[in-house]
């Protein structure tokens, strides 16, 4: 599916080290964190070693995709009625699906340029619009929701040509808490990541 491989892209392309310098805008913020993952994309040591890559990604994108924000938007009205210790599960099981789901599919990135337009800030929030220009000379709008947490924008919700990564989980995460219940939610959480745990190491399963 073309949405599932360039959100994919993107959202792998939203997660990097933040620029040394925090303070400034987010859109310059944004393009500094990008320039760091192609950085590390086209990192020779890399080329033939697509594990090392993702756990390199997702050491980083700790510190940069705001996982909770992401977590407690996608799980919207049922966030409130959540416990500490669900809500702390819910994060970790989150994150982990983002990662198997998304990050996990660095390798697919082939060259694509990213062209930044505008961004719009409004107090503690901001949105970075921008487009990917694909090899065939397709342009493809992406928006980038941002959160500002002390003088760091951190990237919570990735919209690519009008489709929101939180919107899409919400919409999921309600269907299944409305016809069975929260519980039942995160064991399909859990049964899903184990599943594509196992897909993504077959050798230790030799």
């Amino acid at each position: 599916m073309r949405f599932l491989v360039t959100s994919a892209l993107i959202v792998t392309l939203a997660l990097a080290e933040p620029p040394r310098t925090l303070a400034g805008e987010p859109i310059d913020q944004l393009k500094a964190q990008v320039d760091r993952v192609l950085k590390l994309l086209d990192d020779p040591t890399l080329k033939d070693k697509p594990k090392d890559k993702r756990v390199a990604v997702r050491k980083i994108a700790e510190d940069i995709f705001d996982f909770g924000e992401t977590a407690k938007r996608s799980l919207g009205r049922h966030w409130a009625a959540r416990t500490p210790a669900e809500r702390d599960e819910f994060v970790k099981l989150f994150g982990d699906l983002l990662e198997r789901s998304y990050i996990s599919k660095i390798e697919l990135y082939g060259g694509e340029k990213i062209q930044y337009v505008s961004d719009k800030v409004e107090g503690d929030l901001a949105a970075v619009q921008s487009k990917l220009v694909t090899k065939t000379g397709t342009d493809v709008p992406i928006e980038y929701r941002m959160l500002k947490k002390g003088d760091r924008w951190l990237v919570y919700d990735v919209i690519i040509e009008g489709v929101s990564l939180v919107s899409n989980y919400r919409t999921q995460f309600n269907k299944i808490i409305q016809t069975s219940s929260f519980a039942e939610l995160v064991k399909k959480m859990k049964s899903r990541n184990e599943e594509m745990g196992s897909a993504a190491e077959p050798a230790r399963r030799v």
